[in-house]
């Protein structure tokens, strides 16, 4: 039996976009006139072009029309592709350095091998630390304004671990967890792992529309929010006040749980008080060193409600039974000697300084950061392609995230998120260079 019409059409076009006789940014017919042409319905249309989105080979967007994708670029761009290439320029992810920071683990791996609890170290620790390495975090927090004892603190093994802990303690696959419409690429992937329904706040220049959020609460059980208030990836805002009073009030009201997501959060001088501290009793604060110190000292922590805390240690068990003890000590020592504080004011400067380089480097552009952000977000041209001009920067051995891995839902905006912080002050200011060049010519 032959294979449907509709099907044949698919296939058809499949192949002309892989051999390139449908070229990338090539806009397609619209359902009704491709329907005409072919002599079908515009339902069968639609569920050609469907198909065709779900091969990953054409997008659709809103007034704009159906586009041919640039299906050269990598899949899942700004999520899976960490390796970098030799020779690649990466202002995809970020992993700041600074000088030192080698010798000072030489230093601390020296130091614990001195120490009389080494042999504590190789054995099993409480799912959520020791007490007195919990203590110390809470020290910690009571810098970023989390007031918590030390028995509703848990170390974690990142921050990114952190999410899925508190995600697996709160929620049921199935519910509803609204988040901005721009958000973290890693809390859509594990929202996904987890099978849970993401749906998009829309954003503004500050924060989430909270009127949209509050008519989503109103319309749907929602049950939990994502928030990143101090300091949001990839816009790159901290949410004002007044925002975040609003915020907790519309949680408190429908019964919805805040995750907060504050691991940039040390990049920003005084920022209002954190979701956490406004609404304790329905807050779960996750954060960790992976931005502040290093992104190979795989240490985070939780601040949470107490009546969480024993869902949240089964969430622990379930997933890695405890961080690993040699890391913590080293991380809660540094958190107790100020090695934690000191590398945070030196991160913070070092931050503002890439911001100043991207700002000399992309005049004429128009961009979205913080001042002290090591990324930034660059909208396109109404009539630019994100994923041709992705494509073109990876031909000029750059590599950048656009919109797709930051959006929840529909429509995918055209824009690139560019990371600052993984190379050297003068290779950023010529990679920028030709980003700012590679954009011009594509507009």
């Amino acid at each position: 039996m032959p294979p449907p019409r509709y099907k044949t059409l698919v296939d058809s076009l499949a192949v002309d976009i892989r051999n390139g006789a449908l070229p990338p940014g090539t806009r397609l017919p619209t359902h009704r006139d491709l329907a005409a042409r072919e002599g079908m319905a515009l339902v069968t249309a639609s569920r050609v072009y469907a198909e065709l989105e779900a091969m990953g080979l054409v997008s659709g967007e809103a007034g704009r029309g159906m586009f041919v994708r640039e299906i050269a670029l990598p899949p899942g761009l700004g999520i899976d592709q960490q390796d970098v290439a030799a020779g690649m320029i990466d202002l995809n992810f970020n992993y700041p350095s600074l000088p030192g920071q080698a010798e000072m683990l030489r230093a601390a791996l020296r130091q614990l091998a001195l120490s009389g609890d080494l042999e504590s170290l190789l054995r099993y620790h409480p799912h959520g630390g020791r007490l007195h390495e919990r203590a110390a975090v809470a020290r910690h927090l009571i810098e970023r304004g989390v007031q918590v004892p030390a028995e509703q603190v848990l170390i974690v093994n990142g921050a990114q671990h952190g999410l899925t802990v508190a995600l697996m303690a709160l929620l049921q696959p199935g519910d509803v967890v609204a988040a901005d419409a721009l958000s973290y690429p890693g809390f859509k992937v594990l929202a996904e792992a987890l099978r849970l329904e993401l749906v998009a706040i829309p954003v503004t220049a500050t924060g989430p529309d909270l009127d949209a959020f509050e008519a989503l609460c109103r319309r749907r059980p929602v049950r939990a929010v994502y928030s990143m208030p101090t300091l949001h990836n990839p816009l790159g805002w901290v949410m004002p006040a007044e925002q975040r009073v609003r915020l907790v009030a519309i949680a408190r009201l429908y019964g919805v749980q805040i995750v907060e997501d504050a691991a940039y959060a040390f990049l920003a001088d005084n920022p209002p008080a954190p979701l956490a501290a406004l609404a304790p009793e329905r807050t779960v604060y996750v954060s960790g060193l992976s931005k502040s110190v290093a992104t190979g000292l795989r240490v985070g922590f939780i601040a949470a409600p107490a009546a969480l805390v024993p869902a949240l240690e089964r969430s622990i068990r379930a997933t890695a039974w405890n961080t690993a003890g040699v890391l913590t000590a080293i991380a809660t020592g540094w958190l107790e000697d100020g090695t934690v504080a000191a590398l945070e004011v030196q991160k913070r400067a070092d931050a503002r300084a890439r911001q100043t380089v991207a700002a000399q480097a992309l005049a004429g552009l128009s961009w979205h950061s913080h001042r002290a952000s090591y990324f930034l977000w660059l909208p396109l041209a109404e009539d630019a392609r994100a994923d041709q001009i992705a494509m073109a920067l990876m031909r000029e051995q750059i590599s950048v995230s656009t919109a797709e891995p930051f959006a929840i839902g529909a429509p995918v905006p055209h824009a690139l998120r560019l990371a600052l912080g993984s190379v050297s002050l003068q290779t950023l200011r010529e990679a920028l260079a030709r980003v700012k060049w590679v954009v011009q010519a594509h507009t």
